[in-house]
């Protein structure tokens, strides 16, 4: 048996999020459906307002309403040193943290050989543009630890240290709670070349 065809076309577009397969985007369309026609309504217009009114800070990449995003605003922030991020999501936990007080630069993507994204297709360019004659003096690249954060990370690093701007990396390792015997190779590498002094 097949759904109706508005049915369908709503399971469809859900399945077009990301994590969602087929049974989610079901379950996800009847919740929808069985909102009353406000609800619905205000879902609806949410989606839309967010799509036309939200857009990348033309400083950093991060999504604002505005001019400039809230973080670019802030006069009390940091400009001697930025944080480069994947996405704008990646601001978020930072700033959740609440001990970085500097700038950010969202790439908004990562270098990929395997689907064909290279320094051009990410926000790159201005990042380059930002440092140059900026107070800027320490770059942190907190890019994922995977193959593609670290070759973004990498090429920055290298792509910047010519500038004589100070650039470092987060660290990564065995994660709080965890048992070094579980570990895989890499992460434990990683742990002891990250260590720090106590």
């Amino acid at each position: 048996m097949q759904y109706p065809r508005e049915i369908e076309r709503l399971i469809a577009e859900l399945c077009k999020l990301p994590g969602i397969g087929r049974k989610s985007a079901q379950q996800l369309a009847f919740h929808i459906l069985e909102l009353d026609e406000k609800e619905a309504d205000d879902f609806a217009d949410a989606i839309r307002d967010a799509r036309h009114s939200v857009r990348y800070c033309p400083v950093c990449g991060n999504l604002t309403d505005k001019d400039k995003c809230a973080i670019c605003s802030d006069p009390s922030r940091r400009k001697d040193v930025i944080c480069v991020v994947e996405t704008p999501q990646d601001v978020m936990a930072m700033e959740a943290l609440k001990e970085y007080h500097g700038q950010y630069h969202v790439l908004n993507g990562v270098i990929s050989a395997m689907e064909g994204i290279g320094p051009e297709d990410i926000n790159l360019k201005s990042l380059i543009e930002r440092l140059r004659d900026s107070e800027v003096q320490e770059v942190i690249l907190a890019t994922n630890p995977n193959i593609e954060g670290e070759a973004t990370a990498m090429y920055i690093a290298r792509l910047l240290k010519p500038a004589g701007i100070k650039v470092t990396r987060i660290a990564h390792g065995l994660p709080v709670g965890g048992d070094i015997e579980y570990a895989d190779k890499v992460t434990l590498l990683k742990s002891l070349e990250g260590r720090t002094e106590i």
